[in-house]
């Protein structure tokens, strides 16, 4: 009896509901279901079949499916990612090409909140500038700081272009100095750091991108055959700087290297020695103020491994590709005070002319590329404030 009364009051609420409200709450389900259809496919078709039926249905729900298709970007894998774009694109486009508007109100209320997935946001935002061209000086100022890369870039060129048309020496230089504010792209700060050069001031290239130059260094350690990558030598135990081991030519400390070069490349073979079928550990402390999540962003030809506080995060053993700035990324959690980075960097026994590079760089960043500097201890802050007064 009481399955009975509930069933009639559940057909009550329903029946007293206006139709527009359950026909809204109908559509919604429907397009949550579809959207979880999306995000539910996995490698190897997998849910694929299902997919293909929401896309259908998304299709037909018209422009009312745009934003809910975006906010699910949040929690997209890759090819979710794709499905849920294919599917944006495919309404998006069945739309203008009927002549009919994008709901902009909606689309631009998405592209300004930051706290939305940046592949989604930058999708909305093109699909919005063909709709209007004027967008673009309308949202893009605001983006010099904006946690999406791509829109500080964009952000960032409109202020290097502004700063080229300027006719006052002093109104280029405040907007030069502002791109750098912004800048988180190697060839932007680079052409940055030459105008603010060229009007005699100084970048710190380092310090802007988070460029970790000071370390000890320590070896070489046998890596012959390339059987190194797979020893756990003493440093991997502990980085004891006052420990001395035997190494591959005899014994080994640790030994401090600076590097001076504005992108943090520490080469191992000009600033100490190309050892062949070798491999060294170099080990630094990064300060942090307080507990936070951040990127080590690191590139190098060599095979590698990385630790830090003592935790293997990442590692790969593959040798002589290609290297640039930000080649790996890998996400982690700083604590507040020291922060111990260990680094095995391994070099094997190839002798052509493009197998000779035994470098790495590496800093810390946020997600968006904004260096994370260091920060003061007690006797910086002091002469910090000093030079303040």
């Amino acid at each position: 009896m009481r399955k009975k009364c509930s069933l009639f009051v559940v057909l009550l609420l329903a029946a007293c509901m206006p139709a527009s409200e359950t026909t809204f709450a109908g559509q919604a389900a429907d397009t949550d279901r579809a959207i979880q259809a999306l995000l539910e496919v996995g490698p190897g078709s997998q849910g694929a079949a299902a997919a293909r039926q929401a896309m259908v249905q998304l299709r037909a729900g018209g422009v009312d499916q745009l934003v809910p298709l975006l906010k699910a970007f949040k929690d997209a894998s890759p090819l979710s990612a794709n499905w849920l774009r294919n599917a944006f694109d495919g309404i998006a486009g069945q739309q203008t090409a009927a002549g009919e508007n994008l709901p902009a109100f909606e689309l631009v209320s998405f592209v300004k909140d930051t706290s939305e997935s940046p592949v989604a946001r930058r999708l909305a935002y093109e699909w919005l500038l063909k709709q209007d061209e004027s967008l673009k000086s309308k949202l893009i100022p605001g983006m010099l700081m904006d946690p999406s890369p791509d829109f500080r870039r964009d952000a960032v060129d409109m202020w290097m272009e502004k700063a080229k048309a300027e006719s006052d020496s002093e109104s280029a230089l405040r907007s030069w100095k502002e791109a750098l504010r912004g800048a988180v792209h190697e060839d932007q700060v680079k052409e940055i750091d030459k105008a603010l050069e060229a009007a005699g001031q100084d970048v710190d290239i380092q310090g802007h991108f988070g460029f970790l130059a000071e370390w000890q260094m320590i070896g070489p350690f046998d890596n012959k055959d390339e059987k190194g990558f797979a020893v756990v030598y003493p440093p991997e135990q502990s980085v004891a700087l006052d420990a001395e081991y035997d190494g591959q030519l005899g014994k080994v400390k640790w030994q401090p290297i600076t590097t001076e070069d504005d992108f943090g490349v520490v080469d191992i073979a000009k600033q100490i020695e190309n050892y062949k079928g070798s491999l060294m550990y170099a080990a630094t402390t990064f300060d942090c103020g307080q507990s936070r999540v951040a990127e080590l962003r690191l590139g190098t030809p060599n095979a590698w491994k990385l630790w830090l506080n003592g935790q293997l995060v990442f590692d790969r053993e593959e040798y002589h590709r290609s290297s640039q700035m930000d080649q790996y990324t890998v996400p982690v959690q700083l604590k507040a005070g020291a922060n111990q980075i260990l680094i095995k960097v391994c070099q094997n026994e190839q002798t052509q002319d493009w197998a000779q590079r035994y470098q790495f760089q590496l800093r810390v960043c946020d997600s968006t590329g904004v260096g994370i500097r260091p920060a003061l201890n007690a006797a910086q802050r002091e002469v910090s404030s000093e030079g303040v007064n």
